[in-house]
């Protein structure tokens, strides 16, 4: 950038005050852009005699949801019923991107390895899952085959526990109980137990005595399960329908399974690229070393290719929640289908419903890519920290 000339005035020869009055500007001028457009679309919708406002939140819903995470009911307001819409979103959202994330990485490493039959299977399921359309696979899957399996009398019966037919997947789930909640805590003491003895091992020379301690807090955590065994509730066939345990309705497997093969290719290339951007030299040190294939990949490559992988990943991760809003084609109800569909066809209210919307997935796509983008910072930040 030229220097400023030096016959003009002191505060306009200042860079840093000319850069700050700029974006000073230019946020005042978005700032405006936006008032004027809601005052326009204000104005209009009082014309129209069009009612505006966020009232309607509160009002009954008259309409039923399943399945829900919380309690809900027709007469629960439509506040409730943008909750359970919400809780729908974020569990498919979770479940796929647990399970992409998992077949992603097996078949992009697959995809590298030196087996020819592994190899050709991993590259034929990227080019497969990749290249049909999203929607597609919904519908193969929804229609193709959860729709085609046997009726609950003549389910598919999995070691007594777990049945499978065309109403859904039924699952044992804990019994509510105090001893759930205490196993609960027993996990979390653990992790914290073994992150903190994490930490100290960095900052000590306590190997031997830090895996005495992680022995140790295993062993607490088990005898604390053991302890208070958990009672499950098994399905079981009630007439013409099963009852008890947990159920994922058809509708819930379909699109987590399509989206999760389907996001997963994805994810398996992004691994595969990761994996090729480590140096040869560190993998081949590792093999001098005496660390066996498994070990390098997992304790010297993959650490490495983190940081080629976590960039990409977040546009995986946020396509994923996004793509979720394709559950309304086959009639589940997340976010779109439950708030954007039934709510705004009963109560009209476009613009509030709309916005209400826009700004629940830009809030829930900024809090993966924040926590994301923190993972990465972090491991920047300790790489540096270890060059200096």
């Amino acid at each position: 950038m030229p220097a400023p000339d030096s016959r003009l005035p002191p505060a306009v020869r200042n860079v840093s005050l000319l850069s700050a009055l700029s974006q000073a500007a230019a946020v005042a001028l978005l700032i405006a852009a936006c008032y004027v457009v809601y005052r326009n679309t204000a104005d209009n919708l009082a014309r129209q005699g069009i009612v505006s406002g966020f009232d309607f939140l509160w009002r009954r819903a008259g309409f039923d949801i399943s399945p829900h995470l919380v309690a809900y009911s027709p007469d629960s307001t439509f506040a409730r019923a943008l909750l359970v819409g919400v809780l729908n979103t974020l569990l498919l959202a979770a479940i796929s991107i647990v399970l992409a994330t998992i077949i992603g990485v097996c078949v992009g490493v697959a995809r590298l390895s030196r087996n020819w039959l592994a190899r050709v299977l991993a590259s034929a399921y990227v080019e497969i899952f990749r290249n049909i359309p999203l929607l597609l696979q919904v519908f193969f899957w929804y229609f193709g085959v959860l729709r085609t399996l046997p009726r609950p009398r003549e389910s598919i019966d999995i070691a007594g526990a777990v049945y499978i037919n065309n109403r859904g997947l039924y699952l044992p789930s804990p019994e509510e109980s105090p001893a759930v909640w205490l196993a609960l805590l027993a996990q979390l003491a653990a992790v914290v137990i073994l992150v903190a003895l994490r930490r100290w091992r960095r900052s000590a020379t306590h190997g031997p005595a830090v895996m005495v301690f992680v022995i140790a807090s295993a062993v607490i955590a088990a005898v604390t399960l053991a302890a208070f065994a958990i009672e499950w509730d098994t399905p079981r066939l009630a007439g013409f329908n099963l009852e008890g345990g947990a159920v994922l309705s058809p509708e819930l497997v379909a699109i987590a399974v399509a989206l999760s093969f389907y996001q997963a290719a994805f994810i398996a290339e992004t691994i595969r690229g990761g994996i090729l951007s480590v140096p040869r030299g560190q993998p081949e040190a590792a093999k001098a070393l005496g660390l066996r294939e498994g070990a390098t990949l997992r304790l010297v490559v993959l650490p490495q290719a983190l940081k080629a992988i976590l960039p990409p990943l977040i546009t995986i991760y946020l396509s994923t929640l996004k793509s979720s809003s394709l559950g309304a084609a086959i009639g589940y109800p997340e976010l779109v289908s439950v708030f954007a569909g039934t709510t705004m066809s009963l109560v009209g209210q476009a613009v509030e419903i709309m916005s209400i919307t826009l700004v629940i997935y830009l809030a829930i796509g900024l809090a993966i890519s924040g926590s994301i983008n923190l993972w990465d910072w972090r491991l920047r930040a300790r790489e540096g920290h270890v060059v200096h």
